[in-house]
């Protein structure tokens, strides 16, 4: 059921719904729905995860504010939080960094890939940004047309040949010594 899915898999919306009114406490505790019976409350347990993920991931100074007066960034944290709050085993992400700058977008990946460690938890992530995907992923899963086109480490997926014929794209694939991939977009030259 519904209810048992809930507590295996959590999802992290790329657009999720926040309603403007409702405070960053209340949002995070809506992850806890999974565990609350129907016409039940809250238990202790509730308000304590609730409390220990916004400690954790630094939005106490927001708790009581409206989720509308949030940043970008601030928003993201809280949707985040309401994921962890179902404490699922694994998490599913849609493009968590497509509305962010390029600063929230490292601290949003840093702050899931902190949590993956010290969770144990199973992330999976769908992500358009091939740079930051080699950059946070363990493997990676090259998709064309719903098909899996190449799999495994960052620098097995990420070349330059793979994605001119997947993609029909021109980009320099640039492998750092620290074992980074970047991804770099090329002009195409004739226009």
């Amino acid at each position: 059921g519904a209810r048992e899915s809930a507590r295996l898999v959590a999802y992290v919306p790329q657009e999720p719904l926040l309603p403007e009114a409702m405070t960053v406490v209340d949002y995070v505790m809506l992850g806890r729905n999974p565990y609350i019976p129907t016409f039940g409350r809250e238990s202790r347990h509730d308000y304590d995860v609730v409390a220990g993920l916004v400690d954790e991931l630094d939005l106490a100074v927001y708790a009581r504010r409206p989720l509308a007066t949030l940043s970008g960034g601030e928003r993201q944290r809280v949707v985040i939080a309401r994921a962890l709050a179902q404490e699922a085993p694994v998490l599913l992400l849609d493009e968590p960094t497509s509305a962010l700058d390029l600063g929230h977008q490292q601290h949003a990946l840093e702050l899931v890939d902190r949590l993956r460690r010290s969770r144990r938890l199973i992330v999976v992530s769908a992500m358009h940004d091939l740079t930051l995907a080699g950059l946070y992923s363990d493997r990676l899963l090259l998709l064309h047309h719903g098909v899996g086109v190449a799999r495994g480490g960052a620098r097995e997926v990420l070349r330059s040949e793979t994605l001119a014929e997947f993609y029909g794209v021109a980009a320099r694939v640039i492998h750092e010594p620290d074992g980074t991939v970047v991804v770099v977009p090329q002009r195409d030259a004739s226009k």
